[in-house]
């Protein structure tokens, strides 16, 4: 059977899916997944996949893809994170068949990814992804979606899904948010990005960010004129999102805990990382349930706490009587810290240290005094010829090429390595090799020649 290609493939193996779950590292679970599904969501992703280590562990391919697998939790895409168009296509061909589509992270902004080279920092290298794309349209039998973040120009991030396009891909997720826009610098999504690369290809897209209410998705499918409407952090928070309503937090975080039963195994984590989210604004208010939660070693300990969550909103006299002691018990803690810290002028995380290592010297006072730097004022090394800390030492060696033995700068004798080279080597009549003759240092005056 021929493979479904562009609107083809999203009318029929993706039921025109209008209202996306978008792929979260430990939080699109299978169990969450279904929870979504239940509540309006029409396709979900993956978690994000490593593509070098989905290749070569088998336990990582249980735990992640192929455990995970249930017939309520299609239409599916998995997405895998990769750099090398061999080893991406190895993992895709190993997944096909649990899925409906491959997806390429292009889009992912953090650290993690920076110091492994995928998601959002492959965005400018534009051959290497057309390879990677083109060879996955070839090799799988599935077709191959990708998911990008804008560029702050609008021409280049239409040129940027074109090319996309043009490699191969079927399906694109446009996050209307540059590389750099994530922690405190997100500031709000870009539709008018999406917008123009709407306009430009001819495949369906599937629009990305500022979406945590009914009313968005409903404004971003007109302003944009997209398929399909994809949320992450406002399915987080409210799993029932896309259905436009806010049902009480325990229904929702009881809904999934059943779930969770229903589909083992799932990891711990994973189910306290979603309760913490769906109890986020309770939580700040019931600190000491908080820590319960936080200390939960087990799925009966995490339900035990969304049972006193739920308790304490219907019954608000009983929150009172719960909160007083919890109050006084802060309040007693904080003392007890104050009186601790007015003994030790040391911060916590230096107290913790002096613990592990008593014999270390922790005083400002009492620390050996260094010679600075007579240029940066770092300290210096002990044995520079300069008295310069070693970053400008190397500038100034460089500079007038001079050698440096404490801090195991070599300019001057590599230079002048590098000038006998130049000369070369003379060669006697009979082959044998002589030596270049002796010349004088620069500050002597010059000495006769052996004959």
């Amino acid at each position: 059977m021929a493979k479904l290609q562009g609107f083809e493939f999203w009318k029929k193996t993706l039921q025109s899916a209008k209202y996306i779950l978008a792929p979260m590292v430990e939080q699109s679970e299978l169990a969450w997944r279904l929870l979504s599904r239940r509540h309006g969501i029409q396709l979900c992703y993956t978690p994000m996949l490593h593509a070098q280590v989905f290749l070569r562990d088998a336990n990582y391919r249980r735990e992640n893809l192929y455990n995970d697998v249930s017939p309520e939790d299609r239409p599916l895409i998995t997405q895998f994170c990769a750099n090398d168009p061999e080893v991406f296509v190895q993992a895709a061909l190993l997944a096909q068949d649990y899925c409906d589509a491959i997806d390429l992270n292009l889009g992912c902004p953090q650290m993690i990814a920076k110091r492994g080279h995928y998601g959002v920092f492959l965005q400018d290298e534009w051959e290497l992804l057309e390879r990677m794309i083109q060879l996955a349209n070839e090799k799988l039998s599935v077709p191959i979606t990708c998911k990008i973040r804008v560029f702050p120009e609008l021409e280049k991030t239409v040129k940027y899904a074109k090319m996309l396009e043009r490699a191969g891909c079927q399906l694109l997720t446009v996050h209307g948010r540059t590389k750099d826009q994530k922690g405190a610098q997100t500031g709000v999504a870009s539709w008018e990005h999406i917008k123009a690369v709407r306009d430009a290809v001819s495949i369906p897209v599937f629009a990305n960010g500022n979406i945590q209410h009914l009313t968005d998705v409903q404004r971003c499918l007109d302003e944009t004129g997209v398929q399909g409407v994809m949320s992450a952090e406002g399915n987080l928070h409210n799993p029932a999102l896309f259905e436009g309503c806010s049902p009480p937090v325990w229904e929702m975080a009881e809904e999934y805990l059943e779930v969770v039963q229903k589909h083992p195994p799932c990891t711990l984590s994973f189910v306290r990382a979603h309760l913490f989210k769906l109890w986020h604004h309770t939580l700040q208010i019931h600190q000491d349930l908080r820590e319960e939660l936080a200390k939960a070693k087990n799925l009966a300990g995490l339900e035990e706490v969304n049972r006193q969550l739920k308790q304490r909103c219907q019954d608000p006299s009983q929150e009172n009587e719960q909160k007083t002691p919890q109050v006084k018990a802060v309040c007693m803690k904080r003392a007890l810290e104050d009186s601790d810290s007015s003994n030790d002028p040391l911060s916590k995380n230096k107290q913790k240290k002096k613990a592990r290592n008593p014999h270390k010297n922790f005083c400002p006072e009492l620390k050996p005094k260094y010679i600075k730097c007579e240029q940066c004022g770092n300290p210096k090394g002990n044995k520079c010829v300069f008295n310069l800390c070693r970053g400008c030492c190397k500038k100034k060696a460089f500079k007038e090429v001079a050698d440096c033995p404490g801090h195991g700068l070599k300019f001057k004798t590599k230079a002048q390595k590098q000038e006998n080279s130049t000369n070369g080597e003379q060669v006697n009549g009979n082959g044998s090799i002589q030596p270049e003759p002796c010349t004088a240092l620069p500050d002597q005056p010059a000495a006769q020649t052996l004959a």
